[in-house]
């Protein structure tokens, strides 16, 4: 099963979107999510999230935050 996910983010250049499909694999959207989150600060300059949207209309930005917040994200 597939999951598309948007994610906006704060960078120096103003809000940045981006979105795409990724497979769940036994994992829960939000792991799915702060994984790819993870993928985008190593790429780019990131300075703090914005929102998390799950296939369409299914908003867990905060799930996200928490994650990201968490000593084990790292």
């Amino acid at each position: 099963m597939n999951i598309s996910i948007l994610i906006r983010y704060n960078s120096p250049a103003g809000i940045v979107t981006q979105g795409g499909t990724f497979p769940l694999k036994r994992r829960k959207p939000e792991q799915v999510a702060i994984e790819w989150l993870q993928e985008i600060k190593r790429q780019v300059n990131y300075e703090g999230l914005v929102e998390v949207i799950i296939d369409g209309n299914q908003d867990i930005t905060n799930l996200v935050r928490e994650m990201e917040n968490s000593p084990l994200s790292e």
